[in-house]
Order: C-alpha cells, then sequence, then structure tokens
C-alpha cells in the first residue's frame, strides 16, 4: 500500500483544508480513489476530527464513499511546519483508502510507530522522501 511515490517531504498545505485536499489528491494521482473520494474525506472530517494526537491527522473518506475506492492506498506527507489541526499541531497527514477492508491493518501498524515517540522523533527528522519511506515501510508488512 506504501509506495515512496505515495510520499513527500516537501507539500505545499498550511492549513488542515489544504492538507486534506493534498492527501486526497495523491491517492487519486495513485489510482487509488476518485475525485468523490476528495469530497468524502472533507464530509469525514466535518463529522469527527482525524486528528489521532502525535502530530498524525489521518484524513480519510465515510463509509457512503465505498464506491470511490478503486484499489487500497496511502498518502503520506511530513510538513516543515506544524498544520493547525482544529487547535493541534499536525506534521504527519496521512491519507488512506481502504478497499473491502484491507486499510485496517495498515492502521493498526501506523498507529503502533506514532505510539513511540522515539520512532515520531526519527519521521521528524528524516531528511528525504527515502528516508521516510524506510522508516515507514514496515507498515507494508
Amino acid at each position: 500500500m506504501l509506495t515512496l511515490e505515495s510520499i513527500t517531504t516537501a507539500p505545499t498545505a498550511t492549513t488542515r483544508d489544504e492538507a486534506i485536499r493534498e492527501a486526497g489528491e495523491r491517492l487519486v494521482a495513485r489510482g487509488s480513489v476518485t475525485p468523490d473520494y476528495v469530497d468524502a474525506m472533507f464530509a469525514r472530517e466535518a463529522e469527527v476530527s482525524t486528528f489521532m494526537g502525535s502530530f498524525l491527522a489521518i484524513p480519510h473518506g465515510t463509509n457512503d464513499a465505498k464506491q470511490a475506492v478503486l484499489a487500497s492506498g496511502l498518502s503520506v506527507a511530513r510538513y516543515p511546519q506544524p498544520v493547525d489541526w482544529d487547535g493541534n499541531e499536525v506534521r504527519f497527514v496521512i491519507g488512506i483508502a481502504g478497499k473491502d477492508g484491507g486499510h485496517l491493518e495498515i492502521l493498526a501498524k501506523i498507529a503502533q510507530i506514532f505510539a513511540d515517540q522515539s520512532q515520531v522523533d526519527r519521521l521528524l527528522a528524516a531528511q528525504t522522501d527515502e528516508e521516510l519511506y524506510e522508516l515507514l515501510s514496515g507498515v507494508n508488512d
């Protein structure tokens, strides 16, 4: 699910909504979802915040958007400056789309990584997309 092409250490968003759009557009670009899924990501955020703690937000679509998911996929952006996510600082935005529940195990692995402060520190210190990919690639196992 995670590929080097789905990661960026140089995103351009400066607001929560821009970051959600960027995450969704990366999922569209890799063929995981249709553009309708991006709208569903905003609908989900309106229902409940996708801020998870540890500088992490995981925007994703609503259950009604299942038809917009073509294949399970992730998009990862690490922001150089914190994005204000409804009063919380976010440095990592991981967009996720799951086909047939395939994303649930990935979510558990992401949660495990971000529960470990030393892992978060390493992710924050990564200098390149490749380095960030290497640190996160365990989610594919």
